[in-house]
């Protein structure tokens, strides 16, 4: 970091033994890289070093100890795996329900695993198991006799994890540096127990995917302008009255392919805040231009329009646009309220 900026904007750590990183690259150092908006890819493996195992436990995920690795004696690779049923076969029903950071899993044919599981710390709600065991994986140096309870069982063992802070920053943790390595991109898959015929292995596809979105390349958004007026007023007033009658809009865009287009949702929602919500209410979507038009409440003070949208794979968008406004002449006010009634 130089004047307040970074220097770099991604950390890309495929250097799953080292104990020390060296220089004055640290484990602090990158989490706070990471605090700053950084956003960081790691993979681990079976001889894991002191360096990246406490990288992960900053960020929510564990690795299993030294010369485990994840196991499951239904769900192997027959031609690549070397007799101990650590080559993974994992199906797109394994992996976290979110196109933003997997990609399409319509076509998504099943991805090659082999390395160490993880297990996430429940007290971190911001983690996301993007890859996780079936009913039949567990984690154990798979050279040794089971003499004791595997470290991780079942969907407790995780392949792929995530972690989108609440600067936006975003950490993605694996495993397996074998997932992305050439043999596993094109590689053809054979199951254990499968009559299916061999199919392209769907490491490239995720790999891709997980990618452009730990490095901001999918599901960024942000807010292009916002307006709130008088309804069939353009002109913003120095405050409002009660039972105004407004117009609320906010244009969002979301970034695709390197270019900033209007964003496409339904559940965009605008509350009208004090102290609680006196409204909420979806606003209606017109190529990016999400709008409404609403009565003010009868209790003046001061307000904001606020929005706060949180989606799986999107950047948290929060806008707040504070405004006031005061009792209206008597008369009028009960006028209007008589109104109602």
């Amino acid at each position: 970091m130089k004047y307040g900026e970074l220097n770099y904007d991604h950390l890309i750590i495929f250097a799953p033994s080292v104990d020390e990183f060296g220089g004055s690259i640290s484990v602090e150092e990158i989490t706070r890289f990471v605090d700053e908006g950084g956003n960081l890819l790691v993979t681990g493996g079976p001889n894991l070093g002191q360096a990246v195992r406490e990288l992960a436990i900053q960020h929510g995920f564990e690795f299993d100890e030294p010369d485990t690795m994840v196991i499951d004696h239904n769900n192997y690779d027959t031609y690549l795996d070397d007799g101990y049923h650590t080559t993974i076969v994992a199906t797109k029903e394994q992996l976290l329900n979110a196109h933003l950071i997997i990609g399409e899993t319509a076509r998504l044919n099943p991805v090659l695993y082999k390395g160490v599981a993880m297990i996430s710390h429940k007290n971190n709600l911001l983690r996301l198991e993007v890859l996780r065991g079936t009913t039949t994986s567990y984690s154990f140096n798979p050279t040794s006799p089971i003499d004791e309870y595997p470290g991780a069982i079942g969907k407790q063992v995780i392949m792929i994890g995530a972690v989108q802070a609440r600067n936006n920053a975003r950490a993605v943790f694996t495993g397996s540096m074998e997932m992305f390595s050439d043999a596993f991109l094109t590689a053809y898959v054979h199951k254990s127990g499968s009559e299916d015929p061999a199919a392209r292995s769907g490491n490239m596809r995720l790999v891709t995917a997980l990618s452009k979105w730990v490095l901001k390349e999918n599901g960024v958004l942000r807010v292009k302008k916002v307006e709130h007026h008088l309804a069939g007023n353009r002109e913003v007033p120095r405050e409002y009255t009660i039972l105004d009658e407004v117009e609320y809009a906010i244009e969002i865009e979301e970034l695709k392919e390197g270019k900033w287009q209007p964003f496409n949702a339904k559940d965009v929602q605008l509350e009208f805040v004090r102290i609680d919500p006196f409204v909420r209410t979806t606003l209606k979507n017109n190529n990016g231009r999400f709008s409404t038009r609403f009565k003010l409440p009868d209790v003046y003070g001061v307000y904001k329009f606020l929005v706060d949208y949180r989606r799986i794979g999107y950047t948290h968008l929060y806008d707040v646009q504070q405004v006031q406004f005061l009792f209206a002449n008597p008369l009028v006010f009960y006028a209007q309220r008589l109104k109602t009634f």
